[in-house]
């Protein structure tokens, strides 16, 4: 049972550990890749992160505490000059591992670990490859439907009263300007209607009728 194991610690003592993970992640901070055990990559990989954290930092306190874990003067300066620049954007994730299969002897599980920002083939294609769009809601995309069709409807309804006030403006005549800054409107002539002009014609009909009764 590996009740309370919260890492692994390889097999090996505190010290010999400890030894070990220094070794390696001077190799990794030199070199920039090296080829292990996935087990030993994913112990070097929660060592090795917190130090490339800590050289963004470039002051004589953050050297002295990664001296402290790397006891190599080599790969503290290639860390804080070169490797420091490299990932300043990076906001964690400095290192990558890729699985390379089984070793021959023991089959153990083997991989190559590595800093991301020094590879550039897997860089470029990252960079050659489409974006990802990013896929709306349809509740949200019928809410900016309806909100759209709205608008234009109230633009439609204010174009079609501006043009009914334009065509009373043009029949109405002003007059004169009232004192009270009021214009009189003359309003047009009704039209006659149909009734009205039946009368008139029957009504013209009988007053002929009778002038000819009377020259008889």
């Amino acid at each position: 049972m590996r009740h309370g194991k919260k890492f692994n610690h390889l097999s090996r003592t505190k010290s010999h550990r400890a030894a070990m993970l220094s070794n390696m992640a001077s190799s990794l901070i030199l070199s920039k890749r090296i080829s292990t055990t996935v087990a030993k990559a994913k112990a070097l990989r929660k060592y090795v992160e917190p130090l490339l954290t800590k050289s963004k930092t470039d002051d004589t306190h953050s050297r002295r505490v990664v001296f402290s874990y790397l006891q190599n003067k080599e790969s503290v300066s290639e860390l804080f000059n070169e490797v420091a620049e490299k990932i300043a954007t990076r906001p964690g994730g400095y290192t990558r591992i890729l699985k390379t299969g089984n070793r021959a002897g023991d089959n153990a599980e083997m991989c190559i670990i590595e800093l991301v920002d020094y590879n550039e083939l897997m860089q470029k294609e990252a960079s050659e490859a489409k974006p990802k769009t990013r896929r709306s809601r349809r509740g949200g995309a019928a809410k900016k439907t309806e909100d759209a069709s709205a608008t234009t409807k109230a633009t439609d309804d204010k174009q079609k009263v501006e043009a009914k006030a334009d065509e009373v403006i043009e029949d109405a005549e002003v007059v004169e300007d009232l004192p009270a800054g009021k214009a009189e409107v003359k309003e047009a002539p009704k039209a006659e209607t149909k009734e009205e002009s039946t009368k008139e014609e029957n009504a013209s009909d009988g007053a002929d009728t009778s002038e000819e009764e009377d020259k008889k």
